[in-house]
């Protein structure tokens, strides 16, 4: 699980290019407001992981509240963000104790290091909003190294 793929605020759409951004992952996490029908889409790509957004019926036995993994002794956190407020790379790093954080609801794209701790949101995959442009995140880790890349919808 060294490349995995990172979605969020799809709202029911799952665009062409989220495909070719996402090819040779070989997990995807989910950060909420998925929507219906999403998840099996993106099976077609890679296994799925997701958490509940504020759009999403919170009873969906398909979405968790968070989600913990590790790979390599890096741990990864994801939630939607929406739990904190209004989600800041502050809030967040104070919430999670994880060297990946993981999250959505603000569809602003987002990579930030903060003392070898990585926050970020991929931005929304799915409908434009806010004038912003849509996006998925990938990321590498290989050797406890980390690498996000943000991979703009266009």
């Amino acid at each position: 699980m060294g490349l995995i793929g990172l979605i969020s605020d799809t709202h029911g759409l799952v665009r062409p290019l989220v495909f070719d951004a996402l090819a040779g992952v070989e997990l995807i996490l989910h950060a909420g407001d998925v929507g219906e029908g999403v998840l099996d889409e993106l099976r077609v790509i890679a296994p799925v992981r997701a958490v509940c957004g504020n759009t999403d019926p919170i009873d969906d036995p398909e979405l968790s509240p968070s989600i913990e993994i590790e790979h390599e002794g890096i741990r990864v956190h994801v939630s939607h963000g929406h739990e904190v407020g209004s989600p800041t790379p502050e809030r967040l790093l104070a919430k999670y104790n994880a060297d990946v954080i993981v999250y959505g609801h603000t569809h602003k794209q987002l990579v930030v290091n903060v003392e070898r701790r990585w926050v970020v949101n991929p931005g929304a995959a799915g409908q434009r909003r806010f004038k912003l442009q849509p996006s998925v995140g990938r990321l590498s880790i290989s050797g406890g190294e980390i690498a996000i890349e943000i991979i703009e919808l266009v």
